[in-house]
């Protein structure tokens, strides 16, 4: 396990209906040592400032930390005021998270594709006007992160402007700023067949946080069509190798395992988070025990 890291687990899947409070009940129990929080219990748009504060009070209540909170709006849209509204949420975002003492976002760039009404990119939008729409987005993005010490971690996601080490270059490059940074899911980096460990020390520093996902596939369709991102252990992820070279560069943020085995959580586990989360700490042990 690279030095001083600490395991994490999304509340995401159906953690986040529950309560802030059991959530990290359960994952402090399970033996986690950070919970990474969502939309769905952090959001200044249907969440008052006290109940997130409450959040705040019960993540340490349980001993545990909060590794990040993953805000991710697309902001490749078709509409201009649908891109706005998406600039301002994650910028209302940025200044909640000042307020409450949370250091990281995570975002991604879009377009989804998973979503109907997102562009296709190389389709229906082209790679270059799809870039334009992202640096316009991080133009205004992060200087208010710079202002407000807020870190902001962009992840890399299938079939997105920014999805890979080499399609990520151009933000990282245009922003040279100690509050742009990566959240590095080396389940994307793996479906492009990049040089997983190699990618790790080219970024660096910039690693902000750290996913533990798998992957097996190929690019080209949606998850369970031409890849899909299995239990831990089940892809091709050479975890030995990638927790050597997050060594190497000396990391110390969090490992947060985000359980995407979707039909494995649903047909064998029958959609009970617990569940999901105890098993991927076994696998985590298992994987870091190597």
């Amino acid at each position: 396990m690279p030095a001083h890291s600490q395991l994490a687990y999304m509340a995401s899947l159906d953690f986040g209906s529950r309560p802030p409070e059991e959530v990290a009940r359960c994952l402090a129990d399970i033996g986690y040592s950070a919970v990474e929080w969502t939309l769905a219990h952090f959001d200044p748009r249907t969440h008052t400032d006290d109940q997130i504060a409450a959040m705040v009070r019960a993540t340490e209540a349980a001993g545990l930390g909060t590794s990040e909170v993953v805000v991710q709006r697309d902001f490749v849209r078709r509409d201009e005021m649908e891109r706005a509204d998406a600039v301002a949420h994650v910028a209302e975002c940025i200044r909640a998270a000042a307020r409450h003492g949370i250091g990281i976002l995570n975002l991604f760039t879009g377009p989804a594709p998973w979503d109907p009404s997102a562009p296709k990119l190389g389709q229906e939008m082209g790679e270059g006007a799809a870039w334009e729409i992202v640096f316009r987005a991080f133009d205004e993005l992060v200087p208010l992160a710079e202002e407000m010490e807020v870190r902001l971690a962009v992840e890399a996601v299938f079939g997105m402007a920014a999805r890979d080490y080499y399609t990520s270059l151009p933000l990282m490059s245009r922003h040279d700023s100690p509050s742009l940074g990566l959240n590095f899911d080396p389940s994307h980096y793996q479906l492009y067949r990049n040089d997983i460990p190699w990618t790790v020390r080219q970024w660096g520093e910039r690693i902000f946080h750290v996913h533990l996902k798998d992957c097996v596939g190929a690019p080209g369709g949606l998850p369970g069509e031409t890849f899909t991102f299995p239990l831990l252990g089940e892809g091709t992820v050479d975890w030995p190798a990638f927790f050597a070279a997050l060594d190497e560069i000396g990391y110390t943020g969090h490992l947060s395992v985000e359980f995407e085995a979707f039909t494995y959580y649903r047909t064998v586990l029958g959609s009970d988070p617990v569940k999901a989360a105890q098993l991927s700490m076994e696998q985590c042990r298992a994987l870091l025990a190597r």
